[in-house]
């Protein structure tokens, strides 16, 4: 059993219940309510599983770089608590149930799969050679939804599913904000290492301006979506709940004091992506 906690500390696999709602939210919306026990288990299992995928993946790719960082050397990984066999076997065994969760849902869901794992892995590869890396996470996370939508629907490509890549949307520049913000606190050692990333390339400054822009292009998308699914009064108060949010993210974090980083990144992240789940489902049932 110890491997198996040590595996899931190195992931942080508890953030997984705060990542969820980005597939509940594709899944919730393309089924107009409550989609199947069957889809909502196994997209569940699948968006655990992706998020294993990538996150093992991540640490594996970047254990070089986090040891020569103070902030990353403790991680399991680096300290040596976890061995790189058994975080390969962990990884490894997400991708086969990723698979099969896949394959439970449908057969678009496992057409696509390949693409997804392209994003999941290859987004640990993109910051050493393009500052955009940061869009490219949130486009990886963005996928979630998608994949959700596509799971329920088994369509992606008519107009009907306009929700499903204005959700894509929502969240690549939703997370790419966040992690424009959460970068800030690795400058110097980006620089060390010839990593690519906005706030070494532009500066702290322009990155938490980039990340405003970012989320409030997030909340010009959250608007269409309201608009072109009609929802009613708590799909806007829970909007107007994730603006207050965004704004008290933005003042906790100043390009001379970046000791509130932590409380922005997970903690808000996490507030909003509740509060958008909680104002979809009271949208679909209070009409």
């Amino acid at each position: 059993m110890k491997p198996l906690r040590d595996f899931l500390e190195l992931i942080k696999f508890e953030h997984t219940i705060f990542a969820l709602p980005f597939a509940y939210l594709g899944m919730l919306i393309a089924a107009n309510g409550l989609p199947t026990w069957h889809q909502f288990l196994w997209i569940t299992i699948a968006m655990a599983a992706a998020r294993t995928v990538a996150m093992g993946f991540n640490r594996i790719a970047d254990r070089y770089i986090d040891a020569r960082n103070p902030r990353t050397a403790n991680r399991p990984l680096v300290s040596g608590k976890i061995s790189l066999r058994t975080a390969w076997f962990g990884t490894i065994l997400a991708a086969l149930i990723l698979i099969m969760a896949a394959a439970q849902l449908g057969r678009l869901p496992l057409i696509l799969l390949p693409g997804a794992f392209l994003f999941l892995i290859g987004y640990s590869y993109t910051k050493r050679f393009t500052w955009l890396t940061h869009f490219l996470l949130g486009f990886t996370d963005g996928l979630a939804p998608v994949g959700a939508w596509v799971a329920v629907r088994s369509s992606l490509f008519h107009i009907s599913d306009l929700p499903a890549w204005l959700l894509l949307g929502i969240v690549t520049f939703w997370i790419g904000g966040f992690d424009l913000i959460y970068a800030c606190q690795d400058v110097e050692y980006d620089l060390q290492d010839g990593l690519q990333s906005i706030p070494a390339r532009f500066g702290i400054n322009i990155a938490l301006y980039l990340s405003i822009i970012a989320h409030l292009i997030s909340v010009i998308l959250l608007i269409c979506l309201g608009v072109f699914l009609q929802y009613g009064l708590p799909y806007w108060i829970g909007l107007f709940i994730t603006v207050v949010l965004f704004i008290w993210e933005h003042n906790l974090v100043k390009p001379d004091d970046l000791s509130h980083i932590d409380l922005a990144f997970f903690n808000i992240n996490s507030y909003i992506s509740v509060t958008l789940f909680a104002a979809v489902l009271g949208a679909l049932y209070i009409r």
